[in-house]
């Protein structure tokens, strides 16, 4: 039986929720390479806890959370990223920040929406500067 902490490649996930999550944030990063952002890291790990997608546009990152749905039946993507949520993300922001920020940069937190439609079609809502955190200079 697998440890908790043993690594299995993504092609051997059976929870489709974590399958769709992972296309979502693929679909996701093709989509702000588009919109002439820099993808610098793509699920930064602290912990248990991870970003999503941290990217880059000059002096400007954005550390983007990523909510895949194939429907809007159970809610909006934005109401899925809760205060916990939030203050999470930011202390996994720090971290990058420390280890890989720039004197010059600027930092916000932002959510891409991403609905599924199928066929390999995605629908996206990129919400820049989404949430603030009063402790965090970003």
């Amino acid at each position: 039986m697998p440890r908790a902490s043993d690594f299995v490649p993504a092609s051997a996930w059976t929870d489709r929720r974590q399958v769709r999550g992972l296309r979502g944030e693929r679909a996701g990063m093709a989509y702000l390479i588009s919109c002439g952002w820099d993808i610098e890291a793509h699920r930064f790990r602290y912990g248990r806890h991870d970003l999503d997608l941290v990217a880059r546009r000059n002096h400007l990152v954005a550390f983007v959370e990523v909510k895949t749905r194939h429907s809007t039946a159970c809610g909006l993507p934005i109401e899925s990223v809760s205060r916990l949520k939030q203050r999470m993300v930011g202390r996994v922001a720090l971290l990058w920040r420390l280890r890989y920020g720039r004197a010059e940069d600027r930092y916000r937190f932002d959510l891409l929406a991403v609905l599924e439609r199928g066929r390999g079609q995605y629908e996206f809502e990129h919400i820049a500067d989404a949430w603030r955190l009063e402790w965090s200079p970003c």
